[in-house]
């Protein structure tokens, strides 16, 4: 479960703002198709931060209830009292692990973090994988906070979007004895992550061609670096456009671009750019995705 490529899904809202659970679904089974090996619910890329605590629990439910492959639920927040709450919610309606981002906003120090996680992962009897992703949280988990949970029974993994390679070997290094996964959360990155003993990614851009990146996967695993570098090259033009603006505006156009769901956006995020849109339609294109 902790290998291989694993959507982090965008959240359909309909007209009125509200989940669109028939769109979910299309998602899902489309990503399914692509030969993905699980499916994250609720993460960033999810618009969890402006999900209500009922909504994000209907949204790990329908997930739960439509997929055929391991479901990963979001349950992270930056109140630990909230991040347990959808933990055990997580754990109560069977969710195969939970991903739990890093404190934003609060600067915790490191005996904050490391008691964050601790509480969480004795709280609910259900993997954990860590979220680092400095860019959006203000903070950067350290090395030495990453290596010490490591050591947690229930604390699996940890997706890595620092966008640090160094500190991604080290980390490698440094838990080679635990059994502990890495994962990239960087599409950009998830080549030579992979290539250093990376167990998978957790990828935004697998919402739109999932089978290009479980080949890459594929393809590393095998030892053939050969054609994991020519699908990686090939994927970087739709990476690019998939980060002109903040996640998941782009990818979320690109979705409703597949014919997928509605490219309805919660603010404060608004829809993709006139300018960036035509861009990432050219490159879908020309990528064979859309006519």
């Amino acid at each position: 479960m902790f290998e291989g490529v694993l959507p982090a899904l965008v959240t359909p809202f309909s007209k009125d703002n509200t989940i669109d659970s028939e769109s979910l679904r299309n998602i899902v089974s489309f990503v399914e198709d692509g030969g993905v090996s699980g499916i994250v619910a609720c993460g960033t890329t999810g618009e969890s931060a402006t999900l209500s605590m009922a909504e994000h629990k209907e949204l790990i439910d329908i997930a739960m209830d439509c997929a055929s492959v391991p479901v990963v639920a979001g349950t992270g927040s930056n109140n630990t009292v909230e991040a347990v709450e959808l933990t055990k919610h997580a754990a109560d309606v069977g969710a195969d692990a939970a991903l739990v981002i890093s404190p934003y906003y609060n600067k915790s120090n490191k005996a904050g973090l490391m008691a964050h996680f601790k509480a969480i992962a004795e709280a609910a009897d259900i993997p954990i994988i860590l979220y680092n992703v400095p860019s959006r949280t203000g903070q950067d988990i350290p090395l030495e906070v990453i290596v010490e949970l490591s050591k947690v029974e229930n604390i699996v993994a940890v997706k890595e979007a620092s966008g640090n390679l160094v500190k991604v070997s080290e980390i490698l290094e440094q838990t080679v004895d635990e059994d502990f996964a890495v994962l990239s959360g960087e599409d950009g990155l998830t080549f030579p992550i992979l290539a250093m003993g990376g167990a998978g990614v957790i990828s935004v851009v697998a919402n739109v061609v999932p089978e290009m990146m479980v080949k890459l996967y594929d393809a590393v695993n095998a030892g053939d670096l050969e054609t994991a570098r020519k699908l990686h090259f090939e994927m970087a033009p739709l990476i690019r456009e998939l980060f002109t603006e903040t996640n998941p505006i782009p990818v979320k156009r690109a979705v409703e671009l597949l014919g997928l769901s509605s490219g309805t956006m919660r603010l404060p995020l608004a829809p993709l750019s006139e300018e960036n849109s035509v861009e990432l339609e050219n490159v879908l294109r020309s990528m064979g995705c859309i006519a």
